[in-house]
């Protein structure tokens, strides 16, 4: 016998839809399989309108003489529990593809580092950035080996791709602490072209990368131009403009100008101390970097 009030079935229902999509796109290992587990319960006691705890606990939400929903509000409900699971499902494959990326260039920042500086010769530098690489690497492995966002579902050779980077970033530690820095620096060379191979097959565009590497960067310059701080956006502009370079070497047309355009613009106000127009050019800037960003990103 029914004992759901279909205000009950359809939360159940969208608790459920929800369930699914935090299994599936957010969750991995014992707590997929329960998040799993709770959306079918969820799903098939608001389908079945009974459940079966409230039996047991002699509740009831669906009063003896409920009124049949009317065909508007049935309607309703099917669209926004139908929004909710493409809406959703749209949103995090798109969210948990933007966080790997931004996990990736905050450890990939110290590979980088690393590389230069052993590149350069530089033992005691190279040194500090590599001890920041390692427990990087170690945490972004740990959290990706377990973990697949959407995006590298299906990539097979991820696990062995990351563990081949692990290893081979190990296999430097003498080199750069002691040893050749040069062949340290020969020896990381092969970690880029493992992680643009990944890139590469799983559909991602090294603008991808770039963009979001220099968004983590402009959203500084733009708490400084809303504050109007011009001290603290003439000593981030050095680092904002390597960081579109890097977008630039991967595409250069009419919408990435527009984006260095705009950077240049809040730079120009704050050297003629244009402090009133900070916000508003920063606004233009962080407009034509999600232009950008939704379209390629």
């Amino acid at each position: 016998m029914a004992n759901t009030h279909p205000i009950d079935r359809f939360v159940r229902s969208l608790a459920g839809i929800c369930l699914l999509m935090l299994g599936f796109f957010w969750l991995s290992g014992a707590w997929q399989w329960v998040a799993y587990a709770a959306s079918v319960v969820m799903l098939a006691t608001a389908a079945l309108n009974f459940c079966p705890l409230y039996r047991l606990l002699g509740i009831r939400t669906r009063t003896a003489n409920a009124v049949a929903v009317s065909p508007v509000r049935t309607g309703v409900a099917w669209a926004v529990l139908l929004a909710t699971l493409v809406g959703g499902s749209y949103a995090s494959a798109f969210a948990s593809r933007k966080f790997f990326l931004e996990d990736f260039n905050a450890m990939n920042g110290f590979y980088k580092q690393t590389l230069f500086l052993t590149g350069k010769n530089e033992r005691e530098k190279a040194n500090a950035q590599y001890a920041l690489l390692v427990p990087a690497l170690e945490g972004f492995a740990s959290k990706y080996t377990h973990y697949q966002p959407f995006a590298l579902r299906g990539d097979t050779q991820w696990v062995a791709d990351l563990d081949r980077v692990s290893r081979m970033v190990g296999d430097v530690a003498g080199l750069v602490k002691t040893g050749d820095l040069h062949a340290a620096h020969l020896a990381l060379e092969q970690v880029r072209p493992v992680f643009q191979e990944v890139f590469k097959r799983n559909g991602f565009s090294l603008l991808a990368v770039a963009l979001v590497d220099f968004h983590d960067a402009m959203e500084l310059v733009l708490e400084a131009a809303q504050a109007k701080d011009m001290a603290k956006l003439a000593a981030l502009y050095p680092g904002v403009s390597d960081k579109l370079a890097a977008v630039e070497a991967e595409a250069q047309d009419a919408d990435i100008q527009a984006i260095r355009r705009n950077l240049d613009a809040v730079v120009a106000a704050t050297r003629n101390q244009q402090t009133d127009a900070l916000p508003a050019l920063g606004e233009t800037l962080k407009s034509s970097f999600v232009k950008v960003y939704l379209q390629r990103g």
